[in-house]
């Protein structure tokens, strides 16, 4: 095994999609239950994911649909209510599996939440820049998962044997187009153990 690539929100950072969406009911924004998902954002917020709307495009769409007096700082923070933080433990596993294999992301994310992302990981102690050997995020790379080509760019990307990686993430729906698209991956539920998820698999692999 040569290259580690892990989702974010769900596998590394934990979530809490109600908080987010009470956050926009508190702003006046309706509907939010019909676009917000833990894993697949519809409407503008899966627009800002695929790199479709720019991070401006989307508060500007917010505001306008919410009440009289709220401000894009308030937007920005109510979209940052779904990252609750990362576990210590996590962390721990980063640093030592870095020591041995390549880490990547592959995350479907957007400009605002990434830019919160980034400095809890540097709190943490592991920044996107400086510890994961490249992080690939839909926004940028203006496709979203569960679609194969976003697969395939990141493995022709990584440029190791399919068979040298491993995918993680907390959607089944991404886990099974992933391996349909030739990238090994396996399921993490929330809240379970990481550590011992991957540490069973690479044990098994060898």
């Amino acid at each position: 095994m040569k290259a580690l690539i892990f989702d974010m929100g769900g596998v590394l950072i934990d979530l809490d999609l109600e908080a987010c969406k009470q956050a926009y009911r508190k702003l006046g924004f309706s509907g939010v239950d019909s676009v917000l998902d833990l894993c697949h954002q519809k409407g503008i917020f899966g627009q800002m994911e695929e790199g479709l709307v720019s991070a401006d495009d989307f508060r500007n769409y917010i505001l306008e649909r919410s009440d009289p007096g709220v401000t894009v700082e308030q937007i920005d923070d109510a979209l940052c209510h779904i990252l609750v933080g990362i576990a210590p433990y996590k962390i721990e596993l980063l640093h030592r599996l870095a020591a041995e294999y390549d880490i990547y992301m592959l995350s479907n994310n957007n400009p605002i939440a990434m830019k919160r992302s980034g400095q809890m990981f540097k709190e943490a102690g592991f920044g996107l820049d400086t510890h994961f050997k490249k992080c690939y995020i839909s926004c940028d790379m203006k496709a979203l998962k569960p679609s194969a080509d976003f697969y395939k760019r990141v493995m022709e990307d990584i440029g190791v044997p399919s068979s040298e990686m491993l995918f993680i993430d907390d959607s089944q729906l991404n886990v099974d187009a992933a391996v349909a698209a030739g990238l090994p991956a396996i399921y993490y539920k929330p809240g379970t153990d990481l550590d011992k998820l991957i540490t069973d698999y690479l044990a098994a692999a060898e």
